[in-house]
């Protein structure tokens, strides 16, 4: 009909307008029409602030988590992490099988909710879905599922004997092998206590790296985002590298958020930035909204993983 066409058109029209897909992030994130969009809540599920780290209602179990990581997530433990996890020898699950399994996850690092990671996951990818529409961006919803699956290192049914606690798998991300900006992370004084802090290289301002060196060639403490990054790789995804350094990224907070560590960004840097910030405004304040209804949603999400290869069993 001559209005399905108008609509065709006009839908066309606001997506080339927003953004050439792969390549660019406008400055101030998507620059549609979106009053259609139901807005983010300006409160998490319990009613406060998002990113609340002096006084949430999870204070003691966030704080804890935190001061376990800073202290324990050395250059040599995240070496040892690696060289464990990244032979993806743990047995061969779907996505949406692990996705179930991710309903026994509560992660203790967050303030902002106390619901199944699985949860989250949907809720996130429908925000990206509702303002990135189209077919040219499903990559970007696919991203939005799969960010936090890297989470299963904490279950047992994946993890089995090397099942880690919390305190390395979740949590915002910080470079090893280098002092910390402890004026950009959360509960900073528990990084006196790690071994590395007086270290004369690890404890410098460069550490193992170099000025200009880029942000992906940091090695930063180990977890969940940094796994499922290595894991879909290895899985011969073919999500754009952006999708795959959103997954990556989305966590270092210190860098993407409060700006540390920008004397190791190289040029190519820039563009990784804006995409994760994007990401991360669908991360952070989807986690405010209803419960989304995850069976109703899954053959869209199936097709999708069709489409980036990463159908069928995969090895984790």
């Amino acid at each position: 009909s001559s209005v399905g066409s108008t609509a065709s058109v006009a839908l066309s029209s606001l997506l080339q307008s927003t953004i050439m897909a792969l390549v660019a992030v406008p400055a101030g994130g998507y620059a549609g029409d979106v009053s259609s969009v139901a807005p983010f809540s300006e409160k998490n599920m319990f009613g406060g602030t998002y990113r609340n780290y002096e006084s949430s209602t999870r204070q003691s179990t966030v704080e804890k988590t935190y001061s376990d990581m800073h202290i324990n997530q050395t250059v040599a433990f995240v070496k040892s992490m690696r060289e464990k996890w990244m032979k993806f020898d743990k047995g061969e699950y779907t996505i949406m099988e692990a996705i179930e399994m991710l309903d026994e996850l509560v992660d203790d690092s967050d303030p902002d909710v106390d619901i199944p990671n699985s949860i989250h996951d949907f809720q996130t990818a429908e925000r990206i879905r509702e303002q990135w529409p189209g077919e040219e961006y499903d990559w970007f919803h696919l991203v939005g599922l799969l960010h936090d699956m890297g989470k299963v290192m904490a279950l047992p049914k994946i993890a089995g004997d090397d099942i880690l606690e919390q305190w390395a798998v979740v949590g915002d991300t910080f470079p090893v092998g280098c002092a910390p900006a402890e004026d950009a992370v959360v509960f900073p004084e528990s990084f006196k206590a790690n071994p590395d802090y007086n270290h004369p290289v690890y404890g410098s301002k460069f550490g193992i790296y170099k000025p200009g060196c880029g942000i992906s060639n940091l090695m930063l403490s180990w977890g969940n985002d940094e796994y499922m990054y290595q894991m879909l790789k290895f899985n011969g995804c073919t999500l754009p590298e952006c999708g795959l350094n959103m997954i990556r990224l989305h966590s270092f907070y210190p860098w993407h958020d409060k700006r540390a560590y920008t004397h190791f960004e190289c040029p190519e840097d820039a563009e990784t930035l804006k995409w994760i910030k994007e990401f991360n405004k669908f991360d952070l304040y989807s986690k405010g909204d209803a419960l989304p209804d995850v069976e109703k949603l899954k053959p869209y999400y199936a097709s999708l993983l069709k489409k980036y290869n990463i159908d069928g069993k995969l090895k984790w």
